[in-house]
C-alpha cells in the first residue's frame, strides 16, 4: 500500500463515522496533507451540515495551519452546486489547495465530474480512482440510486443456528429475542441508514413492531407493509404512529373494494393504502420497488419473515444480505424457519465482498449479491 492509498483509507475511515446520520446524502471523509503531515481531517457528520471538505478546512484553521499549497484526499467528488450548503469546490479553490485526490466521481446528475472540471479549471491538479472500489462500496445505496434511479435493497434477519427467526416460548432468561443486545444496536444503526423499512403483515401480526431507529437522530424512515388482504390490526403500533412516521400499506387491487371500511379506517389513522395489480407474483415486488424509487427511497431495508425475504431472493431483487446468527439451537421452541421457504430457490445465491463481525456472542454476516454493483 502506497502513501496515497493510506491517506485515502484514512479518509474512508473518517467517512464511516457519518453512516446512519448523513443519509440520504453519502458518507464522505477528507484528509488534508501539507509537507507530508496531516494538517486537517473532516467528515460529513449529519444531513444538512457542513460537508467533509469544509470540516477538514476548518480543522486546519483550528490547528493554526494555512492549507494553501496543500493536497486533499477526499472519498467522493467535491460538490459544485448549491444545496443545503454551498459548493465545496468554491471553498477548496478559495483555500488555495494545490492538489485534490478523489476516490470516485459522484454519479449524480448535478455532479458527474462537474466538480472535478471546476477544480481543474481553477488550476488545481486532480487525480481520481484511488481506492475507488472501497469508496463505491461505502456508499453503495447512494451510488446505485444516483446512477440508475433504483433503490438499493438490503435483506436483514436474525436467526438461530438451526435457522429459526422467532421464539415460540420465552427463553430461560425471560427474553423473546434471538439476537443479543449488541446485535440489536447494530440493527438500529442499519435502520438509521435506510430510507424505507419493509415487513410483511404476518410480521406485524406476530411481533407488533414499531420499525423505527432508536435513537432516530432526526431522520424518519418510511415504514412499509406488504398486506395482500388488509389484515393489519388497527390497534398495532405502526397504525397508532402513522401520523408521526410515514406508513404506506401495499395491498392487492381487489382488496380495497372487498374491504372498503377497513381501508377507510386505515386512511383515517394517517396511513396510506396503495394498490398493485394481481400478478403471478402475489407481492409484485418489481412494481413495489419502482414505486418506492419514485418516492425517493434510495435504500430499502427488508426485515420481513421467511416468505417476504425469500420472495426478494427468488425475483433477484436483493443487493445486500445481512444476517445476525445467534449461538442458539431453538429446536421446537423456535418458529419461522427460513430454510423451508428458501428451499424453493431454484438458483444458489452467492455473496461477494463478505464481511464477518462479532457482536458479543453473535456473528453478523454481511455480503453483496451477484447483481450488486
Amino acid at each position: 500500500m502506497n502513501h496515497g492509498e493510506r491517506l485515502m483509507r484514512s479518509a474512508l475511515a473518517l467517512a464511516r463515522r457519518g453512516i446512519g446520520s448523513v443519509e440520504p446524502n453519502p458518507a464522505v471523509g477528507a484528509v488534508i496533507v501539507k509537507g507530508n503531515q496531516v494538517v486537517g481531517k473532516g467528515w460529513h457528520k449529519k444531513f444538512g451540515g457542513p460537508h467533509a471538505e469544509i470540516n477538514a478546512l476548518e480543522d486546519c484553521k483550528t490547528l493554526g495551519v494555512n492549507p494553501r499549497g496543500a493536497a486533499m484526499y477526499v472519498t467522493l467528488e467535491p460538490c459544485s452546486h448549491h444545496g443545503k450548503t454551498g459548493p465545496c469546490t468554491r471553498a477548496i479553490i478559495a483555500a488555495g489547495l494545490a492538489k485534490v485526490f478523489v476516490a470516485m466521481i459522484d454519479p449524480s446528475e448535478h455532479a458527474g465530474g462537474k466538480g472535478i472540471e471546476q477544480l481543474r479549471n481553477a488550476g488545481i491538479e486532480v487525480q481520481t480512482g484511488i481506492c475507488e472500489t472501497e469508496a463505491g462500496l461505502l456508499n453503495a445505496p447512494f451510488v446505485k440510486f444516483a446512477a440508475t434511479g433504483k433503490c438499493w435493497v438490503t435483506l436483514k434477519w436474525a436467526q438461530s443456528i438451526d435457522g429459526k427467526l422467532a421464539v415460540t416460548e420465552l427463553q430461560p432468561s425471560g427474553s423473546s429475542w434471538i439476537s443479543g443486545e449488541q446485535s440489536r444496536k447494530d440493527v438500529h444503526k442499519l435502520r438509521r441508514r435506510a430510507d424505507g423499512i419493509l415487513v410483511g403483515v404476518n410480521t406485524v401480526i406476530a411481533d407488533d413492531p414499531l420499525l423505527t431507529a432508536r435513537p432516530s437522530k432526526g431522520k424518519k424512515a418510511t415504514r412499509i407493509v406488504l398486506d395482500n388482504h388488509l389484515r393489519i390490526p388497527l390497534d398495532c403500533k405502526l397504525i397508532k404512529t402513522a401520523r408521526k412516521h410515514p406508513l404506506p400499506i401495499y395491498t392487492r387491487q381487489d382488496s380495497v373494494p372487498a374491504n372498503p371500511e377497513i381501508a377507510e379506517k386505515i386512511k383515517k389513522k394517517g396511513a396510506e393504502v396503495l394498490t398493485y395489480q394481481d400478478t403471478q407474483s402475489c407481492s409484485n415486488l418489481h412494481f413495489l420497488l419502482d414505486e418506492l424509487s419514485k418516492r425517493g427511497i434510495a435504500h430499502l431495508l427488508a426485515e420481513g419473515g421467511p416468505k417476504v425475504l425469500t420472495s426478494f431472493l427468488k425475483e433477484g431483487l436483493a443487493d445486500e444480505i445481512v444476517i445476525y446468527i445467534a449461538p442458539k439451537i431453538l429446536g421446537a421452541q423456535g418458529s419461522a424457519e427460513i430454510t423451508g421457504p428458501m428451499a424453493e430457490l431454484t438458483q444458489a445465491v452467492g455473496l461477494h465482498h463478505v464481511d464477518i463481525k462479532r457482536f458479543g456472542d453473535d456473528v453478523r454476516l454481511r455480503g453483496l449479491t451477484a447483481k450488486a454493483l
